[in-house]
């Protein structure tokens, strides 16, 4: 069962994976056009990390030996469901998301990613990326919380300074990241 809190916001994890060379992994979601990052529901009476593990064993089929944790956003980042993505004849009403998200790396070779983990499976391909990619990449109601997130977590992948920004960065995302 999923944990909704009394604002309508389902707690959720989110994963960046990244390689050795700083790219990081995105899914791309079954039977659809759209790319994203691994993520998943946080069930009642489940931890947070005990959740990002489970989705990364369910999405990807990695367990906690295969990679390295570097970090996790010190906060809930939120976004909201548009209207004709909210599903009124359930209760609770999930209006969003909330999301903690971690930045893993991989350790050894990519040949362990498995998307056939589960008996539903999120994603039917994936591929490496330039660090910013994602947030062009991913559906458009999630893009705030991408570049919020890459921002908070590069840090820790690029101690000497984040990547530069691509050409398409719009001002708007520019102002995402000083949230």
């Amino acid at each position: 069962m999923d944990d909704i809190d009394k604002e309508g916001y389902r707690a959720n994890v989110g994963i960046i994976l990244c390689n050795h060379d700083g790219a990081v992994l995105l899914g791309g979601r079954k039977g659809q056009d759209s790319w994203q990052f691994p993520q998943g529901g946080i069930q009642v009476g489940e931890t947070v990390e005990i959740a990002m593990y489970r989705e990364l064993q369910e999405e990807i089929g990695l367990g906690s030996a295969d990679v390295d944790l570097l970090g996790s956003t010190n906060s809930w980042l939120r976004y909201d469901l548009p209207r004709k993505y909210i599903r009124r004849n359930v209760k609770p009403l999930c209006v969003g998301q909330k999301q903690r998200w971690f930045l893993l790396r991989l350790r050894g070779s990519d040949t362990k990613v498995r998307l056939d983990a589960s008996d539903l499976p999120e994603f039917d391909r994936w591929r490496w990326v330039d660090y910013w990619s994602p947030v062009k990449e991913v559906i458009y109601f999630k893009r705030q919380v991408y570049v919020q997130a890459l921002h908070e977590l590069g840090s820790v992948l690029y101690p000497e300074g984040l990547p530069p920004r691509p050409g398409w960065w719009t001002p708007q995302w520019e102002r995402d990241s000083q949230q």
